[in-house]
């Protein structure tokens, strides 16, 4: 009879702030920029320099930490993990081993669970730390360059207790987590600019069995899709080695996506390997109760919250709710644009609609969305009046979606509103007639679709800027 094995996986999520500089000292953190310009002698790790903590960092850990339940630490301090290599200038990087600013947290996921539907993720600790440089290997030269532009950018390291079972539960936990950093406004969690990682820490043991097995960690993972991969990949290669009667080996693997295998880098590290110490260079932390209750006092509405006063508030479907609170800056949108419009349904109907179908057109990410509430409110109160019909309101969206025009000076300037001249409406729709009298003997043949052709032509004849209910009632008087 076949064993059957069950998976073991922990995560440690790294996260860059949103802050506008780095964790120790002055230089930007902003993405991309010519190598090594968003630089100082403390990122740089240069002698004498010396580190100050940026207070926002520790804002943002902390908000982070009490939107997954965690204890916050009242007292801490950083602590030097010593470690050789060319992108970390200083030869150690500045993190806490020993008293992390959160501890013992959890998040909430979606499950197979047959009684409640739920999984509790435990949350080990979340600690700051400031991130390293980047090696840029070049090949035409055969040699390796250094960029310290990201060393010195401010992380924050959440690390999970080993509670999921699954890819599944996996990209479910990552979602959760990443909705939440993104509601504070803490981070982006760009996967593909790295503003949010992902390490995978994974074992394989016996259905049944109490003790955990060998685990071996995955890096270099930058996408949900290449997480679920390189899980899977690795599940079956554990259970591989052990069917043949192999042990697996404690390392750290990186997981290839494109070949869809993963290779050895180096056996798995212990923290006496990197012989941490205080940093004698950084005062403690003290969280004090003033600075704790203001960030409290912050914490903004989360999605769970967003979608019971949803449907209480704006009678919206579920699935609408579901899709509009899966992003903040969609959630902001809906939320402004019928602030000044009162109109929910219709608000929801255009971001259901045009706005999903431009975004997966034009792959563009949701919080990259750029038109205004404003413009989208007067482009609902221009159909509502009927100064433009739903065709010419599609068009102008389009144009809004791209470059956030006043839809109200664009109809104008284009000369796009509703012909509402019934005598002028009524000559067109007699030519149309006159000009198609297959159609009008089809139509009063009992051929319903022969009156979708005129009433298409009457449109084409008016360049599209007449009310298509106003052409039916005509179509079918004179016919």
């Amino acid at each position: 009879m076949a064993k059957e094995y069950e998976t073991v996986i922990g995560l440690e999520v790294h996260v860059e702030l949103a802050t506008k500089t780095k964790i120790f000292c002055g230089c930007s953190t902003e993405f991309g920029g010519a190598p090594n310009t968003h630089t100082c002698p403390v990122c740089t790790g240069m002698p004498g320099s010396l580190p100050v903590l940026n207070k926002k960092v520790l804002e943002y850990a902390i908000a982070v930490g009490l939107a997954t339940d965690c204890e916050i630490t009242r007292y801490g301090k950083f602590d030097r993990k010593n470690y050789f290599y060319p992108d970390n200038p200083q030869n150690y990087q500045i993190s806490q081993l020993y008293l992390p600013i959160c501890r013992n947290g959890s998040v909430e996921i979606e499950s197979n669970d047959a009684e409640t539907g739920k999984k509790k993720i435990g949350i080990h600790e979340i600690h700051m730390e400031e991130d390293a440089g980047k090696l840029v290997h070049d090949e035409w030269d055969d040699c390796s360059l250094v960029d310290y532009n990201r060393s010195g950018v401010p992380l924050i390291e959440i690390v999970s207790e080993p509670d999921m079972r699954s890819a599944e539960e996996v990209i479910a936990y990552l979602e959760k987590l990443r909705l939440i950093i993104q509601y504070l406004g803490a981070s982006d969690c760009k996967l593909q600019e790295g503003s949010m990682r992902a390490d995978v820490n994974l074992s394989v043991r016996e259905a049944g069995a109490k003790e955990f097995g060998t685990r071996t960690e995955m890096k270099n993972l930058n996408s949900f899709k290449a997480i679920a991969r390189a899980i899977e990949g690795e599940r079956e290669r554990q259970i591989d080695l052990l069917e043949e009667g192999k042990e697996v080996i404690q390392e750290t693997r990186r997981w290839d996506d494109a070949k869809g295998e993963s290779y050895a880098m180096r056996s798995k590290e212990d923290a006496q390997d990197y012989r941490y110490f205080p940093d004698p260079d950084l005062v403690p932390i003290v969280v004090s109760d003033e600075l704790l209750a203001q960030i409290r006092a912050k914490q903004p509405e989360f999605r769970s919250e967003k979608m019971l006063r949803y449907k209480e508030e704006y009678q919206i479907p579920d699935y609408d709710i579901d899709i509009i609170t899966g992003s903040k800056r969609m959630a902001d949108l809906f939320e402004e644009t019928v602030a000044i419009c009162k109109e929910p349904k219709k608000v929801s109907n255009w971001l259901m609609g045009e706005t999903l179908r431009l975004m997966k057109e034009k792959e563009v990410d949701a919080e990259k969305l750029c038109f205004s509430p404003a413009n989208l409110a007067k482009l609902i109160a221009l159909v509502d009046s009927k100064a433009i019909n739903g065709s010419v309101a599609k068009e102008v969206f389009e144009i809004m979606f791209e470059k956030d025009i006043d839809p109200e000076k664009y109809v104008e300037d284009k000369g796009l509103k509703t012909v509402n001249d019934e005598g002028a409406l009524r000559k067109t729709v007699e030519d149309v007639i006159a000009q198609n009298p297959q159609s009008v003997e089809d139509y009063r043949g009992g051929k319903e679709k022969a009156l979708g052709f005129l009433v298409g032509q009457t449109m084409k004849a008016m360049q599209g800027k007449a009310d298509p209910g106003m052409v039916n009632k005509l179509l079918k008087e004179l016919l």
